[in-house]
């Protein structure tokens, strides 16, 4: 998933980004509310964790921002008091969970799996395309059976491709919704993971290829079949 922080305290958002990485995660971090209600409202994320207390716009009103936009993206409000007067604010204002400081990293991983948990696409924890299976909870993936040893960006782009099964993806949008916005956009990593995924799914070039290039728009997994017939 792609997460957007939005922390004014440079050591809670590093223990964050740190934290949620062995999980798959891209983590973006926005130190001001500012900044964090345009990267909201500018780029798609799976889960906003918000801190109340930031310079400029506080957290209630980035969540105003948000909503007012229209976006249902999952909001994690963060904040060092337990006011019920605030919690119902934030809650009031569309934020869909209230988190109290000091907090564990554990109960955190828990309250991101419950918000993203709603929405059916979101929930499946089982995921397939023809014989090929991934499990987002155990973070494995196989191919008839055969493990296929990936690493945590390959899974985690992956995920979002199997997810997104039987669309084309541009680069830009794998980018955006895999890779963290610190990330190089002129790079060929995107190229270079899409080349170790497609020899690792097929290593022996024995079975069906999932992953296909469409030129001059981007990338697609879907069915041996599906392929076939988009490639007529």
């Amino acid at each position: 998933m792609k997460i957007l922080v939005i922390e004014d305290d440079p050591s809670i958002a590093d223990i964050l980004r740190i934290g949620l990485r062995p999980d798959a995660h891209a983590v973006d971090i926005a130190d001001n509310g500012n900044d964090g209600s345009f990267m909201a409202r500018a780029y798609e994320y799976d889960v906003i964790l918000l801190d109340h207390a930031l310079p400029g716009k506080n957290g209630i009103m980035v969540c105003k921002d948000i909503r007012g936009l229209g976006k249902t993206t999952p909001i994690i409000f963060l904040s060092v008091t337990g006011d019920t007067e605030l919690k119902v604010q934030a809650l009031d204002n569309g934020a869909d969970d209230y988190l109290t400081k000091p907090f564990s990293l554990s109960e955190l991983k828990s309250r991101i799996r419950a918000v993203t948990r709603r929405p059916a696409l979101l929930s499946s924890i089982e995921l397939k395309v023809h014989d090929l299976s991934l499990n987002s909870q155990l973070h494995c993936a196989t191919r008839n059976g055969r493990q296929i040893r990936l690493t945590k960006k390959e899974f985690a782009l992956l995920e979002y491709m199997i997810r997104n099964k039987g669309i084309i993806l541009s680069r830009a949008m794998l980018m955006e919704h895999v890779w963290s916005a610190d990330s190089d956009p002129f790079s060929n990593t995107v190229e270079a993971h899409i080349r170790n995924l497609r020899k690792k799914i097929n290593p022996h070039k024995t079975k069906y290829n999932l992953i296909a290039n469409i030129p001059g728009h981007g990338y697609i997994i879907d069915t041996p079949e599906r392929l076939s017939a988009l490639n007529r």
